[in-house]
């Protein structure tokens, strides 16, 4: 061959690093560049795919330039079956907003593939229109999740209903094989959900709805009534009926691993809070023998009258604001089920007997924690006492205990890890 003159094959040739006459770098790059280069360029598919699942749009755009085999990823279906919308107005909110172009973009070219989509939108009206807006595009999708997510306060709250339940409507139309839906503090409403049960019944496992005053007990026990295969529900308390627990306790509905309440105070002091018959708990958990009960209270001590005076089934127990005394009792009394307890506040009074109760009645106890609360030294190592090792977290601050003739600060520490069995010490701040 002439000189200056080389064949074709000779230059389309790849050799490893370590064969044939080392080629000198253009100034200013690295050998090693370069074949740090070519080894992110030869990546295997599905490793350049998982990478593209944790960028965002704009950067997963940039990267797609980055040679022909990660924009082929760019473009596969697969990358874009889970995707989350973030929508904002707000420059100081911490959302990296998706470019409307770029919405677009993926409407029009990704809608069939969408599978597993969320909205996150901030405090901004604007922002959660601009979600409806998405969602009434979404005609040609066949979405299995959906959740709309409001980071600060709820602005689905804020537009017209009826442009949220037109939007949401699509959805419910269009995909026929929803399986999780989470759609708390949104204008969802009865007729809305019996479209979602429509085009949807036989496939939905998942329904979470806290805060959606437009529902009422009839809706979503029209949605109990014809979901047979619904596992997990999360509601508020106003929704929840002696009806609704016999609905979800029928030989067609297949067994419930958990129910979540909310008990939210809306107007202190005028709230009413109705009362469960103590044979509808027995339904529901003869029935689904290993459901979760969790409830989350947030009222205010003179609003607990209502609860507990009868056997509950409740397996998680979480206070937000103040539980009286009164109230701690009646759960040591009625519920034998209870798994986890934590009780962000009280009204300052010594908790010994509740506690004692609690670990005596409550045999399946596993999780406590206690905040701005008041627990003796003694109490409190019989309390752990009674437990045993089956208490795996316990998180106690350390202005609960209160120091008594039988232990000091430093006692406490080993006389609670020896009846733990593993090394304990009371926390700084709430870990909760």
């Amino acid at each position: 061959m002439k000189r200056g003159k080389t064949g074709l094959k000779s230059k389309c040739q790849r050799f490893p690093s370590h064969v044939g006459r080392a080629q000198r770098p253009k100034r200013g790059t690295s050998s090693f560049a370069l074949t740090s280069a070519e080894d992110w360029g030869n990546l295997p598919h599905h490793v350049v795919l998982q990478i593209f699942q944790h960028l965002s749009l704009v950067d997963r755009a940039r990267a797609s330039s980055m040679c022909r085999c990660w924009n082929g990823v760019f473009h596969s279906p697969d990358l874009w079956r889970r995707f989350e919308f973030e929508l904002n107005r707000s420059a100081t909110s911490y959302l990296r907003s998706t470019h409307p172009d770029l919405i677009q973009q993926i409407i029009k070219r990704h809608a069939q593939h969408l599978q597993y989509v969320s909205l996150k939108v901030d405090s901004c009206t604007e922002s959660a229109e601009a979600a409806c807006d998405i969602l009434s595009q979404l005609v040609n999708c066949t979405i299995k999740t959906l959740g709309l997510i409001s980071t600060a306060r709820p602005s689905f709250m804020d537009m017209s209903q009826a442009h949220f339940v037109s939007a949401l409507t699509v959805v419910f139309v269009n995909s026929k094989s929803l399986s999780s839906i989470k759609i708390d503090d949104t204008p969802v409403d009865d007729p809305s959900l019996q479209v979602l049960v429509a085009n949807n019944s036989n496939t939905l496992k998942f329904l979470k709805m806290s805060s959606c005053p437009h529902v009422s007990p009839a809706g979503i026990l029209f949605v109990a009534d014809q979901c047979h295969g619904l596992r997990e529900l999360a509601l508020n308390y106003h929704l929840l009926s002696d009806e609704l627990l016999l609905a979800l306790s029928s030989e067609k509905h297949v067994h419930l691993d958990h129910l979540r309440i909310d008990v939210v105070s809306e107007n202190p002091g005028q709230t009413h809070f109705h009362t469960i018959k103590r044979s509808s708990w027995e339904a529901l958990v003869q029935h689904s023998a290993k459901v979760n009960i969790v409830m989350y209270f947030f009222l205010y001590e003179e609003e607990f009258e209502p609860f507990f005076h009868e056997e509950t089934p409740v397996t998680h127990l979480y206070f937000g604001r103040a539980a009286s005394k009164e109230m701690l009792g009646r759960i040591g009394l009625n519920c034998p089920r209870l798994v986890e307890l934590v009780v962000c506040a009280n009204s300052l009074e010594p908790l010994d007997e509740e506690l004692i109760l609690i670990a005596e009645r409550c045999k399946s106890l596993t999780a406590i924690g206690l905040g701005e609360c008041e627990v003796t030294c003694s109490g409190f190592v019989e309390f752990v006492k009674m437990c045993g090792g089956r208490l795996t977290q316990l998180s106690i601050m350390e202005e609960v205990l209160i120091p008594d003739s039988s232990y000091n600060m430093e006692q406490i520490h080993s006389e609670v890890s020896k009846h733990l069995g593993r090394k304990w010490s009371p926390d700084m701040m709430p870990t909760w």
